[in-house]
């Protein structure tokens, strides 16, 4: 068993490690992408302008060489070692450096460069070439230890020729060192991504682990008393909100299912236990007088009617029944004319309607009439000396006009039993609507406790309230409220 539970903690780990481990990884990705895809960019962009800044230099001394040579008749001696009045010499290094061997006639060396530049088949041919200025280009000569590029043009006449050339290879270590550091800076940047991923990803996932961590302990032990920590006002905070909340009802939910079950077990052991003496007292029937037969058979059968009610109550509240009944629209004033016709013709008291205002309303027709007989049924119970009728008002409210005490000021229809009984004491008017409660002087009479729960029950379920007051003159004034709109959530 622990060995199962310690791998279910590790398969749950695991899986938040790699949700926060794609965080990471996805941020690391797209910033090494974007950093690659940046030095590569950047790094083309500064070779091709150094690369093409030396060929365009190069390529300008060659040029003006070139002028120079098919204009003006010059010979070796005036590309010798440069005097102290300049010369031609002079202007074909100054502009880049560049290396200057001349060649005689007959391709001797006349003047070396520094470093020597190789002498070749195509040079030879340039330096005894009669025309002036032709012109041979080698690319990538090796010398010395350094990658040169060379031309060579002939002065004309055989008179020899001058070669220049233009070491690259320092420019392409260069580029190659800037490639190294450009490579150095996407690592260090990459990594830095991935750490700061890790930071930020270990933030925004710590509280989806807490929220985990808390559902899981809800299905490890069953609790729902589990207090969800919760900060900040994103998706993750509104999720974990939406959690709390949903734990919140769920935990109501469940003690208000075990107190249900609780009171129910204890209102159900008194109609039982005596359901239980009188039917012992069924095996000496024989045995009793006629009166005491008939008041056993009839205690049987209001004590069976009883536990009846009760069962059917139980299960009313229970189920839900009114939440299942589909919303219509229904007039509150006929209900109470039908709850008052059969209230009529069952305890065969006087009981009248009166009803002003706009009383239609979308709501459960069932749920309504049921909780209405069970105010009646009240009002009948305790204003036992039948005095006086029992009045059903049914009033329409505005949105912003008030209907007395105990109304609510944007309820749409108003309903209120009135009697003329004992009335409730002040000290019972906040708790005649909780599940099986009965007041001291009411615990003699029949009945559940769950009638007025139920009218509490059916209010909330249309977007009202319940109220109960006490009469000026004496009585009772018992009713709930119902909202005009959708008939509320249904809770």
């Amino acid at each position: 068993m622990r060995s199962g539970a310690r791998l279910r903690r590790w398969v749950a780990r695991a899986r938040l490690s790699s949700l926060r481990t794609t965080f990471t990884v996805s941020f690391a990705a797209v910033a090494a992408a974007v950093t690659v895809l940046v030095g590569f960019l950047s790094y083309d962009a500064a070779a091709r302008l150094v690369r093409v800044d030396q060929q365009t230099v190069f390529e300008g001394v060659v040029q003006d060489l070139l002028d120079e040579v098919r204009h003006s008749a010059l010979t070796p001696a005036d590309f010798a070692t440069a005097d102290a009045d300049g010369g031609p010499r002079d202007e074909l290094i100054r502009p880049s450096g560049t290396v200057v061997q001349v060649l005689g006639p007959d391709a001797s060396v006349v003047d070396r460069g520094h470093p020597p530049l190789p002498v070749g088949a195509d040079d030879k041919r340039i330096a005894a070439a009669r025309p002036a200025g032709q012109l041979v280009e080698h690319r990538d000569v090796d010398v010395g230890d350094g990658m040169y590029r060379v031309a060579t043009v002939s002065l004309g006449d055989g008179r020899g020729a001058v070669q220049i050339a233009q070491e690259f290879s320092d420019t392409e270590d260069l580029l190659r060192e800037l490639q190294q550091r450009t490579v150095l800076l996407v690592g260090a940047v990459v990594i830095a991504a991935g750490l700061f991923g890790w930071w930020l990803a270990r933030r925004i996932t710590s509280r989806l682990v807490r929220l985990a961590g808390a559902a899981e302990d809800v299905a490890r032990t069953g609790r729902l008393g589990i207090q969800v920590p919760v900060a900040g006002y994103d998706e993750v905070a509104r999720l974990g909100r939406s959690f709390d909340r949903m734990l919140g009802r769920l935990a109501q939910s469940e003690e208000d299912q075990r107190r249900l079950v609780q009171d129910a077990g204890h209102e159900l052991r008194t109609p039982l236990t005596s359901l239980r003496t009188n039917i012992s007292m069924l095996r000496r029937i024989d045995e009793l007088p006629p009166a005491a037969r008939g008041e056993l058979v009839a205690d049987l059968a209001q004590e069976s009617r009883e536990l009846t009610d009760l069962v059917n109550e139980l299960v009313d509240l229970a189920a839900g029944q009114s939440d299942r009944e589909p919303l219509q629209r229904v007039a509150l004033a006929d209900i109470a004319e039908d709850v008052a016709v059969a209230a009529r013709r069952r305890t065969g008291r006087a009981v009248t309607v009166r009803a002003s205002g706009e009383t239609v309303v979308d709501g459960r027709p069932g749920a309504l009439q049921r909780a209405l007989s069970n105010l009646v049924d009240n009002a009948a119970k305790f204003d036992r000396g039948g005095g006086e009728p029992i009045d059903i008002v049914v009033t329409g409210v505005g949105a912003h006009a008030g209907a007395g005490a105990g109304a609510d000021v944007g309820a749409a229809v108003r309903v209120e039993v009135l009697d003329r009984g004992p009335g409730i004491d002040e000290e019972d008017l906040d708790r005649v609507f909780d599940r099986f409660y009965r007041a001291p002087d009411a615990r003699s009479l029949p009945g559940s406790g769950l009638g007025l729960s139920i009218v509490r029950e059916v209010a909330a379920a249309h977007g009202g309230d319940p109220f109960a007051r006490r009469r000026e003159g004496g009585g009772s004034a018992i009713g709930f409220t119902v909202s005009g709109g959708d008939g509320g959530s249904g809770g």
